[in-house]
């Protein structure tokens, strides 16, 4: 069976579409999260000061918050003011939130490969 040439253009229109989608989420994904790392280091210095375990500049904040972002756990000391622990918790839940939207987005775009895949081997096939 052959496929008409508008269903392939299509099909190829689709493939396109979900490759800008891949790259335009992956950099709002990473946007986001740079943007977020940078503000809470700056909060976490803020409401850590004066603790005893608090940050000394705002680089020590800053690397205890992307290590918040990229482990489920460290061994830094845990945040001592409430404040600090509700941003510890929104840097986990953000955690989980980019790894299951990069998940999406992965295979939104192998869905669509596959896809174009088969439609160009059928039409290999009907030659």
């Amino acid at each position: 069976m052959a496929y008409p040439d508008d269903v392939a253009a299509h099909i190829e229109h689709e493939a396109a579409v979900a490759r800008r989608r891949f790259r335009s989420r992956v950099a709002m994904l990473t946007g986001a999260s740079v943007v977020l790392d940078l503000v809470t280091a700056g909060l976490a210095k803020l409401f850590e000061n004066g603790a005893s375990h608090d940050f000394a500049t705002y680089l020590d904040a800053l690397f205890w918050t992307t290590t918040q972002l990229l482990t489920v756990s460290s061994q830094l000391p845990n945040p001592e003011r409430a404040a600090t622990k509700v941003l510890d918790v929104i840097l986990e839940a953000w955690a989980i939130i980019v790894v299951a939207s990069l998940a999406a987005t992965f295979s939104d775009l192998l869905h669509h490969r596959t896809r174009h895949r088969a439609m160009r081997e059928r039409r290999a096939g009907a030659s």
